[in-house]
């Protein structure tokens, strides 16, 4: 099998300003050889002292046994807030127990079950939208429509139209674009001024315009949910009635106050499950598109299996569950392009690891895509192989060297909800085109907030019935 196309890492690290001023770009074009063989790495930077922890053992002991001790870093806070404002995403103790606890409920309203309907008819409105496809054309845009549409669809009881689409897709672009800069000037202790530049004003702007857009949609279910509160029974039976998350989060309230969500934290948490339910999914849905493109018989097997499962029938809720190699395409996407490809945490307090001292307030960074790449944790692990999680022929258990969606109490509260909507989406695909790539063309991944390909996927859709 052909390996997926990676950035190529240096020979040896790069000195620090030519980090600062030629990485900015994409964090992967900071790493080097080394960075892949590692178990754990030391980088002194003017700003910080930064510790990668790639053993999965001090994984464990970051992400799971300890993690009160390694809180979210707080510059992920700060490059995220003006975003996502103070979502379970980046608050840390009481905080984002008190959110997860009052999310938890909200989120079963997503169950698929429940969902399954908005979501397929969603991916139907996609698939009417891939009969003007183009050759070559770059599906990357289509693959982000569908996946914030469903978001908006099973969060909000909203469809997204096109402008809604553009102005806010078009807006995160640019949030993504301007975020690494942010970030390497407040790793390198530039001045205040520096960090509130042109790139800040234009990081800012975008983020606003998603907000404002969001903030429309919430703003008229909110006081509909305060005049609940004030006793409309009218306004009581609708809220009561309406079965999206929405709803679960305006009649959530707090366990030890009695209080429901604020306006503004109710807009920080579906924020954050807009971000985390569309941007993330979409990514890893590109990029498993890309990998199906370019292995043509692992696309055939998959085209199989749909066609058998399904044996003239709609998709079901039933039929995706027996649809494994559809499922483990996106795993193995997940694992190759994890679409958070670090997860930064700080010392609350001086421990040792590896016989390396680090104090509090020393970052630490847990990164899947090092740990998913590491050769003593996979068989040729930078091969595209979906038959590996069925093959029992794995180096380590997934427990220990899987975790695209992150690892113990903090792990995403909507994994099962995108790996059903991913499976959905590709089946949907496979039902009704061969794909490959466009002539030429090869992705170039880069690291920002996710791992995205920075020209795209310029991608070829053949229809099923049209294929000699």
């Amino acid at each position: 099998m052909t390996c997926p196309v990676f950035p190529k890492p240096a020979k040896s690290k790069a000195s620090l300003w030519k980090v600062f001023f030629t990485k900015r770009h994409s964090w992967l074009d900071a790493l080097y050889e080394r960075s892949y063989g590692m178990k754990m790495g030391e980088y002194k930077l003017p700003g910080l002292t930064l510790y990668m922890v790639n053993q999965p053992d001090l994984v464990r002991q970051v992400m799971v046994q300890s993690m009160a001790d390694f809180p979210k870093h707080r510059m992920l806070g700060d490059i995220l807030e003006p975003l996502l404002g103070e979502s379970i995403f980046t608050t840390n103790g009481e905080q984002w127990q008190k959110q997860r606890d009052m999310l938890d409920p909200a989120f079963k309203h997503a169950r698929v079950q429940q969902v399954f309907g908005l979501m397929q008819s969603a991916a139907n409105d996609m698939l009417e939208r891939l009969k003007t496809h183009r050759p070559g054309q770059d599906i990357d845009p289509e693959m982000t429509f569908v996946t914030a549409d469903i978001i908006f669809r099973t969060i909000m009881s909203t469809r997204l139209n096109e402008e809604q689409a553009n102005r806010i897709l078009d807006a995160f672009v640019r949030f993504q674009a301007e975020s690494p800069k942010l970030a390497l000037m407040k790793m390198f202790r530039l001045p205040g001024f520096l960090q509130r530049g042109g790139s800040e004003r234009r990081r800012m702007a975008a983020a606003k315009e998603i907000r404002g857009t969001i903030e429309d949609i919430i703003r008229p279910r909110y006081q509909q949910a305060e005049a609940a509160r004030a006793g409309c029974p009218r306004s009581k039976a609708e809220l009561e009635n309406q079965q999206d998350i929405l709803s679960s989060l305006l009649l959530t309230t707090d366990a030890s106050t009695g209080q429901p969500f604020g306006f503004d934290e109710i807009v920080d948490q579906i924020s954050m499950l807009f971000l985390a339910g569309h941007e993330t999914t979409a990514s890893s849905l590109t990029w498993s598109l890309y990998l199906l493109a370019t292995h043509p018989q692992i696309q055939e097997d998959a085209y199989q299996e749909v066609t058998q499962v399904l044996n003239g029938q709609p998709i079901s809720v039933e039929a995706l569950r027996k649809m494994v190699l559809v499922r483990d395409v996106f795993r193995e996407a997940l694992r190759l392009y994890p679409p958070v490809g670090f997860f930064a945490r700080e010392c609350a307090h001086a421990t040792e690891m590896r016989n390396k001292h680090m104090k509090a307030g020393s970052t630490v960074m847990v990164s899947p895509w090092l740990i998913h790449r590491h050769k003593d944790y996979w068989h040729n692990p930078h091969q595209f192989d979906p038959y590996r999680f069925t093959a029992k022929q794995l180096k380590t258990p997934l427990s220990k060297s899987y975790l695209p969606f992150g690892a113990g109490p903090r792990v995403c509260i909507g994994a099962a909800f995108a790996q059903q909507e991913s499976s959905l989406i590709l089946a949907s695909i496979l039902q009704h085109y061969q794909l490959s790539l466009a002539e030429g063309f090869e992705p170039k991944p880069v690291g920002r907030l996710t791992i995205r390909s920075d020209n795209g996927l310029q991608l070829v859709l053949t229809p099923r019935e049209q294929q000699p």
